[in-house]
């Protein structure tokens, strides 16, 4: 019997790198359960584009490099097929997009704008704190709080898009993963300080889950983890990410490799970005 090929599409950050140990349970998972894998780092490989074909039953993006995306285009274009979706990723990686599509679908975010000139924020600074973001930025890279207008002066004018919202401040933060229907929980709670925050895992409210749920819907990810604010109405999502690291998440690895396994066996719905066209419903 032939044995179904999966293909990691991973981050190459260093010389010694290693997976995290949940990926590498995962890799010892489902090389018993018979699978063949490889890995790859797009980072360390000398391709000609349009001579990468589809050689593998499924790959699994869990690198956010551009560079990996961009080949991951290329595999989705000649029909492979790829864990999260390879549309669902990229339209992810947006922010203004997924802030937009979540407001739609009724998940509570942050009120958000977008502007090419931030001297039109003066007034919106002048009422609230706002945080400013890259509209494809990952792990608070280049995240700018502003306390009031005057600030709006020190920061430079923004290359690339950005997405302006407003700040919700107060209230603990949770790191929230989600594996198909399986929802996990940890509470980093508020510091004013400087102390460092320690992760604690922690009950899933009825609230967070349907939140967590519908984000999933509504993007098309069954591996997924997200930001959320306790604020003073209830949680608040703030940011949305594909396949993250699910580090100290009890039993991720077994859950990761089931669903992998029913996904390369097509047992599983395939995921796929939804229409804005009813998101709302």
């Amino acid at each position: 019997m032939q044995q179904t090929k999966l293909y990691f599409m991973l981050a190459f950050r260093n010389k010694s790198w290693a997976p995290n140990p949940v990926v590498a349970e995962v890799f010892a998972i489902l090389k018993r359960k018979g699978f063949r894998i490889e890995i790859g780092f797009a980072e360390s490989l000398l391709l000609r584009p349009e001579a990468l074909s589809v050689k593998h039953d499924l790959y699994i993006l869990k690198s956010h490099t551009d560079l990996w995306l961009s080949l991951a285009g290329v595999l989705h274009f000649q029909g492979a097929r790829l864990l999260n979706p390879y549309l669902a990723c990229m339209a992810t990686r947006n922010k203004i997009m997924t802030a937009s599509r979540l407001r739609l679908a009724g998940v509570p975010i942050p009120r958000s704008w977008v502007t090419g000139d931030l001297k039109l924020l003066l007034a919106l600074a002048a009422e609230r704190q706002l945080i400013l973001k890259p509209y494809d930025g990952r792990r608070g890279n280049g995240v700018r709080i502003v306390n009031e207008p005057r600030e709006l002066a020190s920061v430079r004018p923004p290359q690339r898009p950005v997405l302006v919202q407003e700040f919700v401040a107060g209230g603990d933060e949770l790191k929230v993963y989600v594996v198909r229907d399986e929802v996990f929980a940890m509470r980093l709670p508020s510091s004013t300080n400087g102390c460092a925050r320690v992760r604690a895992a922690c009950p899933v409210s009825s609230k967070v889950r349907r939140i967590a749920l519908r984000c999933g819907q509504v993007c098309g990810l069954g591996l997924y983890g997200l930001d959320m604010v306790e604020g003073p109405d209830g949680p608040v999502v703030v940011d949305l990410n594909y396949f993250p690291s699910y580090r100290g998440v009890p039993e991720a690895a077994p859950l990761i490799a089931d669903y992998i396994e029913d996904y390369a066996k097509e047992h599983c719905p395939t995921l796929a970005v939804n229409q804005f066209a009813g998101e709302a419903a």
